[in-house]
């Protein structure tokens, strides 16, 4: 067993190797080091707080362990990249469950310490966190029902919310909003409810209003997310992501561990503040994501005139001969596909012929924080040419040829023309003001939101039907 000194040394050491971690996640040239911090500073935390100063039961937390451990690990060797914005969504909601059996836990053996106290007992032999809790004054254990309160509650949203988030990623639910009827009101009024519960079990109501705080909090969940649209997905992540963090802190405070407190405090102010990052990027208002109040119609949009023209590889190929300078936007379709790798060839040959080639990346293509650029950097594609939507949309008129690949909502220029978009106000790459645009996609559907695309319409866009990949991979076989 290791002593308290030594706990809260690796606590601490845990704790600045996941702020260098966060740091230097921002630079894409540092990003494999600071994932390596992280990696080193949860073996830290789970090494000293197993072999901390009151934790027992080790035959069965070690092999839990482990098994936990080999299940990451077999997991996360199969998941292919584009299944990682539905593997965090499903982790996500584990750190709420875990959440509300800590919770539970907690007031089970809060409820037992008083029985026993309560009858002159002893209360010798309790588990570590009986014996903290035997100690509390009645002020201290009053806060420690909030912490269980706003665990159980933040950990029960979290959960059902991350299970509806990563259907709506895998395909397994419909990525429309729905909303039951009542909407809002059926939200409030669960809160409401919740809030009446935390006052009954506060007052000594026991674990009865607990349990109902948590089934109103999984419907929360639920309805929250089963009310934001498919187009809005990659801000629901990182929401959950700041949601997961509050839950994970709660848990800290509940059994006093400094550790937990720290890295759910950072999940959580990150995840917010990438979120607040991403609302902007797509002019939401924070407040209505935090409420599942976006992703919905105001009205009928707008009527799409005009045919969509389809082109051959041959013609692509030959305008690109042509072109002097040409940028590339990336989507999810470009991930289904698994084409970064035929991508990256492509450029490389392009840039070859003294040809100017740049990526642009709007901040919320794909659907999770990052994607497009993590797929990128696994591709080899130079850092210096992948270029964010603020840098590069000005560049769209004097660039002869823009060639998007799997993208959707993030080129779709209804978000600038029509009020009744889902999207409306969202900013977009404004890719149809090049002189040529060529769209890589699988078929004539709106895709995975839903939402019609005029882009696909206009005079100088040119449809590339088929596999991204296959159709990349043809115009290597024309552009030596």
């Amino acid at each position: 067993m290791l002593g308290q000194g030594f706990v809260a040394a690796a606590a601490i050491s845990a704790s600045v190797l996941f702020i260098l971690s966060l740091g230097g996640l921002s630079n894409q040239e540092k990003a494999k080091r600071a994932v390596w911090y992280g990696i080193v500073g949860m073996a830290v935390a789970v090494i000293f707080t197993t072999f901390g100063p009151g934790i027992g039961n080790f035959g069965i937390m070690i092999p839990m362990v482990i098994i936990g451990a080999y299940i990451g690990y077999e997991v996360a060797k199969r998941v292919g990249m584009t299944e990682m914005p539905q593997l965090v969504a499903a982790l996500h909601s584990f750190v709420g469950l875990a959440a509300v059996f800590v919770g539970l836990s907690a007031e089970m053996e809060r409820a037992r310490v008083m029985a026993v106290k309560a009858a002159g007992g002893a209360t010798e032999g309790f588990s570590a966190f009986a014996a903290l809790v035997a100690k509390k004054a009645p002020d201290e254990l009053m806060f420690l029902q909030i912490e269980v309160v706003l665990g159980v509650f933040i950990g029960a949203v979290t959960f059902t919310g991350s299970i509806i988030a990563f259907g709506k990623l895998a395909g397994k639910v419909d990525g429309k909003p729905k909303k039951l009827p009542g909407g809002h009101m059926l939200n409030a009024s669960a809160a409401v409810l919740s809030l009446v519960l935390a006052v009954v079990y506060l007052s000594g109501g026991g674990m009865w209003p607990l349990l109902g705080i948590m089934i109103l909090a999984f419907f929360i969940g639920y309805h929250l997310i089963m009310g934001i649209g498919g187009a809005d997905m990659p801000v629901v992540v990182s929401m959950l992501n700041s949601y997961s963090g509050w839950a994970a802190a709660a848990i800290g405070f509940t059994l006093g561990n400094d550790l937990l407190i720290v890295t759910g405090a950072l999940v959580g102010s990150s995840g917010a503040i990438l979120s607040y990052i991403m609302c902007k990027a797509m002019n939401r208002h924070f407040v209505s994501v935090i409420l599942g109040g976006f992703g919905g119609t105001t009205g009928p949009a707008m009527e799409v005139e005009g045919d969509m023209v389809a082109i051959d590889v041959d013609g692509v190929a030959q305008a690109l001969e042509e072109a002097d300078s040409i940028i590339i936007v990336p989507g999810y379709g470009m991930a289904v596909a698994q084409a970064q790798q035929s991508v990256s060839e492509l450029i490389k040959r392009l840039r070859a012929k003294g040809k100017t080639v740049r990526f642009a990346i709007h901040p919320v293509a794909g659907r999770l924080p990052g994607h497009m650029n993590v797929l990128l950097a696994e591709a080899k594609v130079p850092y210096d040419i992948v270029m964010e939507m603020d840098e590069i949309n000005d560049d769209f008129p004097d660039t002869d040829v823009a060639i998007v690949i799997g993208s959707n909502d993030i080129v779709n220029p209804a978000a600038q023309d029509d009020p009744n978009s889902p999207i409306a106000g969202m900013p977009v790459l404004e890719v149809w003001k090049a002189k040529q645009v060529f769209v890589s996609k699988r078929g004539q559907g709106t895709g995975y939101s839903g939402i019609e695309n005029p882009l696909f319409f206009k005079e100088n866009t040119r449809m590339l039907y088929g596999d991204a990949k296959q159709s990349v991979d043809k115009l290597l076989s024309l552009i030596e």
